[in-house]
């Protein structure tokens, strides 16, 4: 990755949330194993980091494993850490050259101690960075962040720290994953589904949803341009009429 440049447009997302499916189908539709696919979504990933760096977006938040993710043979899965180990080997050194911050969120307690090392020690390597915020959801699910946050507010009650009556959306939301950053702007799911499958359920309440049949492997800086281009068109309301956010910009 070559050193970046700075490039500003007010009309692109602050922080842009990525479900990056279709690995396993690519590899299939070149008679590959699966885990070709997923190799070559890891060079889908590196342009895309690189082109939102340069777009001066803040946050990239992908969807790298899920906690579903188990349920797929156990072979696939080994290979997948694998590829987590070597590409935190590998990678970690050029985000920082490039002033990227890398974070994960999930409950990482269940991976090897040779990975959760990796990845304490990448974030502690690139935590003054202060360029765009890369954030790898892994062993992620939106279901399992929001039943933390809901038994972490539990005990507050529970140690007499606050009432029921006290809990409110603030506080879920001073306490759920990525509660520090934006919201997502926009979502995009490549590969053809459409649906968010356990992502981020709580943080995507207002972002705009964009789906592409293009696989991962595929999905090159141009297509992203495709979906910067159709959120750039999309008047987000949260809740209001047209006429008012017209009349607080004309303000």
């Amino acid at each position: 990755m070559p050193k970046l440049t700075n490039v500003v447009n007010n009309s692109l997302p602050g922080h842009l949330a990525i479900i990056m499916d279709g690995n396993g189908r690519w590899a299939k539709n070149r008679n590959l194993p699966r885990i070709a696919g997923h190799k070559a979504g890891v060079d889908s990933l590196h342009a895309i980091v690189k082109s939102c760096a340069l777009k001066k977006i803040q946050v990239l938040t992908v969807y790298a494993f899920s906690s579903e993710n188990w349920k797929r043979p156990g072979s696939e899965v080994s290979l997948l850490m694998d590829l987590f180990v070597s590409s935190l080997q590998k990678d970690v050194d050029e985000l920082s050259n490039n002033n990227i911050r890398l974070r994960f969120i999930g409950d990482l307690s269940v991976f090897s101690v040779k990975l959760q090392k990796l990845i304490t020690k990448a974030e502690e390597s690139t935590s003054k960075n202060t360029g765009l915020q890369l954030v790898v959801a892994i062993n992620y699910g939106g279901r399992w962040d929001i039943t933390n946050t809901l038994r972490a507010i539990a005990q507050k009650v529970k140690d007499g720290k606050i009432n029921p009556d006290d809990i409110d959306e603030e506080m879920v939301q001073a306490s759920i994953s990525l509660s520090d950053l934006p919201e997502p702007d926009l979502f995009i799911r490549t590969g053809g589904e459409m649906r968010i499958s356990n992502y981020l359920l709580w943080q995507l309440a207002y972002t705009e949803l964009y789906f592409t049949d293009c696989l991962w492997p595929d999905f090159s800086t141009t297509e992203l341009d495709k979906a910067l281009a159709w959120y750039s068109g999309r008047e987000r309301r949260f809740g209001c009429i047209s006429e008012q956010l017209s009349s607080v910009n004309n303000a």
